[in-house]
Protein backbone atom coordinates (compact mmCIF):
# COMPACT_ATOMS: atom_id res chain seq x y z
CA UNK A 1 0.00 0.00 0.00
CA UNK A 2 3.06 2.47 0.63
CA UNK A 3 4.33 1.86 -2.74
CA UNK A 4 1.25 1.96 -4.65
CA UNK A 5 -0.46 4.77 -3.68
CA UNK A 6 1.87 7.66 -4.51
CA UNK A 7 1.45 5.73 -8.39
CA UNK A 8 -2.62 5.81 -7.51
CA UNK A 9 -2.05 9.61 -7.07
CA UNK A 10 -0.11 10.42 -9.51
CA UNK A 11 -2.15 8.00 -12.67
CA UNK A 12 -5.76 8.43 -11.07
CA UNK A 13 -6.26 11.68 -11.89
CA UNK A 14 -4.78 11.61 -15.81
CA UNK A 15 -6.92 8.36 -16.16
CA UNK A 16 -10.21 9.94 -14.32
CA UNK A 17 -9.72 12.48 -17.09
CA UNK A 18 -9.01 10.65 -20.00
CA UNK A 19 -12.19 8.22 -19.01
CA UNK A 20 -13.95 11.03 -18.74
CA UNK A 21 -13.29 12.12 -22.48
CA UNK A 22 -13.56 8.39 -23.78
CA UNK A 23 -16.81 8.31 -22.19
CA UNK A 24 -18.79 11.46 -23.32
CA UNK A 25 -17.59 10.96 -26.82
CA UNK A 26 -19.31 7.47 -26.72
CA UNK A 27 -22.45 8.62 -26.21
CA UNK A 28 -22.67 12.22 -27.83
CA UNK A 29 -20.86 12.92 -30.54
CA UNK A 30 -18.17 15.45 -30.09
CA UNK A 31 -15.97 17.21 -32.86
CA UNK A 32 -12.65 18.23 -30.77
CA UNK A 33 -10.67 19.50 -34.12
CA UNK A 34 -11.30 23.76 -33.29
CA UNK A 35 -10.23 22.49 -29.41
CA UNK A 36 -7.66 20.61 -30.72
CA UNK A 37 -6.48 23.38 -32.87
CA UNK A 38 -6.60 25.73 -30.20
CA UNK A 39 -4.08 24.05 -28.05
CA UNK A 40 -1.66 23.38 -30.49
CA UNK A 41 -1.61 26.70 -31.97
CA UNK A 42 -2.24 28.92 -28.47
CA UNK A 43 -2.21 26.91 -25.31
CA UNK A 44 0.02 24.73 -25.31
CA UNK A 45 2.91 27.51 -26.75
CA UNK A 46 1.64 29.54 -23.87
CA UNK A 47 2.71 26.30 -21.42
CA UNK A 48 5.95 26.62 -22.65
CA UNK A 49 6.87 29.95 -22.63
CA UNK A 50 5.14 30.46 -18.89
CA UNK A 51 7.46 27.46 -17.89
CA UNK A 52 10.56 28.72 -19.43
CA UNK A 53 9.93 32.57 -18.55
CA UNK A 54 8.39 31.82 -14.68
CA UNK A 55 11.61 29.73 -13.64
CA UNK A 56 14.81 30.47 -12.86
CA UNK A 57 16.80 27.66 -14.63
CA UNK A 58 17.37 27.78 -18.09
CA UNK A 59 15.91 25.02 -20.21
CA UNK A 60 19.67 24.33 -21.68
CA UNK A 61 20.83 22.91 -18.49
CA UNK A 62 18.80 19.89 -19.03
CA UNK A 63 20.67 19.32 -21.98
CA UNK A 64 22.27 15.69 -21.00
CA UNK A 65 18.22 14.86 -20.26
CA UNK A 66 17.63 15.95 -24.09
CA UNK A 67 20.50 14.45 -25.28
CA UNK A 68 19.17 11.05 -23.90
CA UNK A 69 15.76 11.49 -24.67
CA UNK A 70 17.13 11.89 -28.27
CA UNK A 71 19.45 8.72 -28.33
CA UNK A 72 16.03 6.83 -26.77
CA UNK A 73 14.08 8.69 -29.79
CA UNK A 74 16.65 7.46 -32.36
CA UNK A 75 17.40 3.65 -31.03
CA UNK A 76 13.60 3.31 -30.76
CA UNK A 77 13.40 4.02 -34.43
CA UNK A 78 16.31 2.00 -35.49
CA UNK A 79 14.89 -1.14 -33.51
CA UNK A 80 10.97 -0.90 -34.97
CA UNK A 81 12.66 -0.34 -38.33
CA UNK A 82 14.35 -3.20 -38.60
CA UNK A 83 11.43 -5.29 -37.15
CA UNK A 84 9.09 -3.25 -39.78
CA UNK A 85 11.67 -4.55 -42.60
CA UNK A 86 11.68 -8.34 -41.00
CA UNK A 87 7.49 -8.49 -40.83
CA UNK A 88 7.00 -6.77 -43.96
CA UNK A 89 5.18 -3.89 -42.74
CA UNK A 90 5.26 0.07 -43.73
CA UNK A 91 8.65 1.03 -42.34
CA UNK A 92 8.17 4.71 -41.94
CA UNK A 93 3.76 3.92 -40.48
CA UNK A 94 5.62 1.28 -37.98
CA UNK A 95 8.76 3.35 -37.18
CA UNK A 96 7.99 6.78 -36.53
CA UNK A 97 5.13 6.64 -34.11
CA UNK A 98 7.65 4.33 -32.22
CA UNK A 99 10.18 7.40 -32.29
CA UNK A 100 7.37 9.95 -31.21
CA UNK A 101 5.68 9.16 -28.32
CA UNK A 102 2.88 11.07 -26.12
CA UNK A 103 4.93 13.72 -24.27
CA UNK A 104 1.42 16.06 -24.70
CA UNK A 105 -1.31 14.69 -24.00
CA UNK A 106 -0.28 11.88 -21.42
CA UNK A 107 3.51 12.57 -20.84
CA UNK A 108 3.35 16.38 -19.35
CA UNK A 109 0.73 15.87 -16.70
CA UNK A 110 2.09 13.02 -15.45
CA UNK A 111 5.28 14.77 -15.30
CA UNK A 112 3.58 17.37 -13.05
CA UNK A 113 1.89 14.76 -10.97
CA UNK A 114 4.76 12.65 -10.95
CA UNK A 115 8.05 15.43 -10.22
CA UNK A 116 6.20 18.52 -9.23
CA UNK A 117 6.78 22.14 -10.37
CA UNK A 118 10.05 22.25 -9.52
CA UNK A 119 10.86 20.11 -12.13
CA UNK A 120 8.89 20.52 -14.64
CA UNK A 121 10.87 22.43 -16.84
CA UNK A 122 12.88 19.43 -17.18
CA UNK A 123 9.43 17.89 -18.87
CA UNK A 124 9.04 21.16 -20.86
CA UNK A 125 12.58 20.31 -22.29
CA UNK A 126 11.45 17.15 -23.78
CA UNK A 127 8.13 17.81 -24.49
CA UNK A 128 9.66 20.88 -26.63
CA UNK A 129 12.42 18.68 -28.13
CA UNK A 130 10.46 15.63 -28.75
CA UNK A 131 7.92 18.05 -30.76
CA UNK A 132 11.24 19.56 -32.56
CA UNK A 133 12.51 16.37 -33.96
CA UNK A 134 8.38 15.16 -34.53
CA UNK A 135 8.29 18.23 -37.32
CA UNK A 136 11.45 17.82 -38.93
CA UNK A 137 12.79 14.47 -38.84
CA UNK A 138 9.31 12.67 -38.64
CA UNK A 139 8.00 14.29 -41.08
CA UNK A 140 10.96 14.08 -43.45
CA UNK A 141 10.63 10.09 -42.52
CA UNK A 142 6.92 10.38 -43.64
CA UNK A 143 7.72 12.27 -46.66
CA UNK A 144 10.52 13.01 -47.68
CA UNK A 145 9.87 15.80 -49.96
CA UNK A 146 8.42 17.71 -47.46
CA UNK A 147 10.01 21.22 -46.73
CA UNK A 148 11.57 21.54 -43.24
CA UNK A 149 11.14 25.17 -43.19
CA UNK A 150 7.73 24.26 -42.36
CA UNK A 151 8.74 24.34 -39.22
CA UNK A 152 8.57 27.95 -38.69
CA UNK A 153 5.34 28.10 -39.14
CA UNK A 154 4.86 25.90 -35.44
CA UNK A 155 3.66 28.43 -32.81
CA UNK A 156 5.48 26.13 -30.36
CA UNK A 157 9.11 27.33 -32.24
CA UNK A 158 8.15 31.02 -31.82
CA UNK A 159 7.20 30.13 -28.14
CA UNK A 160 10.30 28.39 -26.86
CA UNK A 161 12.31 31.02 -29.02
CA UNK A 162 10.50 34.01 -27.15
CA UNK A 163 11.01 31.28 -23.78
CA UNK A 164 14.58 31.72 -24.84
CA UNK A 165 15.04 35.40 -25.22
CA UNK A 166 13.33 36.03 -21.92
CA UNK A 167 15.90 33.43 -20.13
CA UNK A 168 19.18 34.76 -21.91
CA UNK A 169 18.46 38.38 -21.58
CA UNK A 170 17.03 37.98 -17.71
CA UNK A 171 13.90 40.16 -18.73
CA UNK A 172 11.17 39.79 -15.34
CA UNK A 173 7.83 40.03 -16.68
CA UNK A 174 5.07 41.55 -14.82
CA UNK A 175 3.25 39.67 -12.91
CA UNK A 176 -0.02 41.19 -14.69
CA UNK A 177 1.38 39.72 -18.19
CA UNK A 178 2.89 36.49 -16.57
CA UNK A 179 -0.12 35.44 -14.93
CA UNK A 180 -2.68 35.40 -17.62
CA UNK A 181 -0.78 33.73 -19.76
CA UNK A 182 0.09 30.83 -17.22
CA UNK A 183 -3.67 30.95 -16.89
CA UNK A 184 -4.36 29.89 -20.46
CA UNK A 185 -1.43 27.73 -20.34
CA UNK A 186 -2.82 26.04 -17.75
CA UNK A 187 -5.58 24.93 -19.72
CA UNK A 188 -3.57 22.98 -22.10
CA UNK A 189 -3.04 19.87 -19.72
CA UNK A 190 -6.55 18.84 -18.83
CA UNK A 191 -7.94 19.56 -22.52
CA UNK A 192 -4.97 17.30 -23.96
CA UNK A 193 -5.97 14.33 -21.32
CA UNK A 194 -9.87 14.91 -22.52
CA UNK A 195 -9.08 15.02 -26.14
CA UNK A 196 -7.07 11.68 -25.75
CA UNK A 197 -10.31 10.22 -24.60
CA UNK A 198 -12.61 11.58 -27.28
CA UNK A 199 -9.92 10.59 -29.72
CA UNK A 200 -9.43 7.14 -28.49
CA UNK A 201 -13.56 6.78 -28.40
CA UNK A 202 -13.37 7.77 -32.60
CA UNK A 203 -10.54 5.32 -33.12
CA UNK A 204 -11.49 2.39 -35.55
CA UNK A 205 -8.62 -0.57 -35.28
CA UNK A 206 -8.41 -3.08 -38.09
CA UNK A 207 -4.67 -4.15 -37.47
CA UNK A 208 -4.81 -5.55 -34.59
CA UNK A 209 -2.03 -7.78 -34.86
CA UNK A 210 0.62 -4.98 -35.77
CA UNK A 211 -0.84 -2.65 -33.69
CA UNK A 212 -0.01 -4.96 -30.67
CA UNK A 213 3.50 -6.17 -31.41
CA UNK A 214 3.84 -1.92 -31.96
CA UNK A 215 2.27 -1.41 -28.84
CA UNK A 216 4.23 -3.45 -26.52
CA UNK A 217 7.52 -2.92 -28.67
CA UNK A 218 7.21 0.72 -28.00
CA UNK A 219 7.91 0.93 -24.06
CA UNK A 220 9.92 -2.22 -23.89
CA UNK A 221 12.28 -0.68 -26.33
CA UNK A 222 11.85 2.77 -24.97
CA UNK A 223 12.36 1.58 -20.91
CA UNK A 224 15.40 -0.45 -22.24
CA UNK A 225 16.90 2.51 -23.52
CA UNK A 226 16.00 4.73 -20.83
CA UNK A 227 17.45 2.68 -17.78
CA UNK A 228 21.29 2.71 -18.44
CA UNK A 229 20.78 6.14 -19.46
CA UNK A 230 18.96 7.16 -16.46
CA UNK A 231 22.02 6.12 -14.21
CA UNK A 232 23.64 9.26 -15.86
CA UNK A 233 21.49 11.66 -14.69
CA UNK A 234 20.59 13.60 -11.35
CA UNK A 235 17.76 12.09 -9.53
CA UNK A 236 14.47 13.88 -11.13
CA UNK A 237 16.20 13.89 -14.43
CA UNK A 238 16.69 9.98 -14.55
CA UNK A 239 12.56 9.95 -13.24
CA UNK A 240 11.75 11.42 -16.06
CA UNK A 241 13.62 10.17 -18.60
CA UNK A 242 12.21 7.01 -17.39
CA UNK A 243 8.77 7.97 -17.48
CA UNK A 244 9.57 9.20 -21.14
CA UNK A 245 10.55 5.91 -22.64
CA UNK A 246 7.46 4.35 -21.55
CA UNK A 247 4.99 6.43 -23.12
CA UNK A 248 2.99 4.96 -26.25
CA UNK A 249 3.07 6.25 -29.39
CA UNK A 250 1.51 10.08 -30.01
CA UNK A 251 -2.02 10.46 -31.98
CA UNK A 252 -0.41 13.13 -33.76
CA UNK A 253 1.46 10.11 -35.60
CA UNK A 254 -2.35 9.14 -37.19
CA UNK A 255 -2.91 12.28 -38.63
CA UNK A 256 0.41 13.12 -40.01
CA UNK A 257 0.15 9.40 -41.45
CA UNK A 258 -2.92 10.32 -43.05
CA UNK A 259 -1.60 13.70 -43.87
CA UNK A 260 0.91 11.51 -46.15
CA UNK A 261 -0.84 8.63 -46.97
CA UNK A 262 1.53 6.19 -44.88
CA UNK A 263 -0.47 3.65 -43.72
CA UNK A 264 -2.82 5.52 -41.09
CA UNK A 265 -4.76 2.29 -39.79
CA UNK A 266 -1.32 0.72 -38.67
CA UNK A 267 -0.55 3.80 -37.23
CA UNK A 268 -3.89 4.06 -35.24
CA UNK A 269 -3.60 0.23 -34.27
CA UNK A 270 -0.16 0.91 -32.48
CA UNK A 271 -1.34 4.04 -31.06
CA UNK A 272 -4.25 2.50 -29.44
CA UNK A 273 -2.79 -0.55 -28.53
CA UNK A 274 0.19 1.58 -26.78
CA UNK A 275 -2.20 3.59 -25.00
CA UNK A 276 -3.64 0.48 -23.55
CA UNK A 277 -0.38 -1.02 -22.31
CA UNK A 278 0.23 2.45 -20.76
CA UNK A 279 -1.95 1.13 -18.14
CA UNK A 280 1.03 -1.89 -17.64
CA UNK A 281 4.37 0.18 -18.50
CA UNK A 282 3.45 3.67 -17.33
CA UNK A 283 2.66 2.56 -13.64
CA UNK A 284 5.78 0.29 -13.82
CA UNK A 285 8.36 3.39 -15.35
CA UNK A 286 7.02 5.37 -12.03
CA UNK A 287 7.92 2.92 -9.83
CA UNK A 288 11.16 2.29 -11.11
CA UNK A 289 11.51 6.34 -10.66
CA UNK A 290 10.18 6.81 -7.68
CA UNK A 291 11.39 3.95 -6.22
CA UNK A 292 14.52 3.06 -7.01
CA UNK A 293 18.54 4.74 -6.48
CA UNK A 294 18.12 6.65 -9.47
CA UNK A 295 14.52 7.64 -8.86
CA UNK A 296 13.40 10.82 -7.86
Amino acid sequence: MHTLYPLLQIIAPVLIIVLIGWTYARHRPVDMSGANRLNIDLLSPLLVFSAMAGKNASLLTYWPLMLCATLIVLGSGLVAYLVARRSGLNAAAFSVPQMFTNTGNMGLPLWLFAFGEAHFQGAVAIFVLINLLHFTLGIKLFNRQAPLLDVLKTPMIWALLAGLVVQYTQLTLADWLLKPIKMLGEIAIPLMLFALGVRMAQFKVSRWGAGLLGGILCPVVGLALAWPLAHWLPHAQAGILLLFGALPPAVLNYLLAEQYQQDPELVAAQVVAGTLYALLFVPLSLWLALNTAIGY
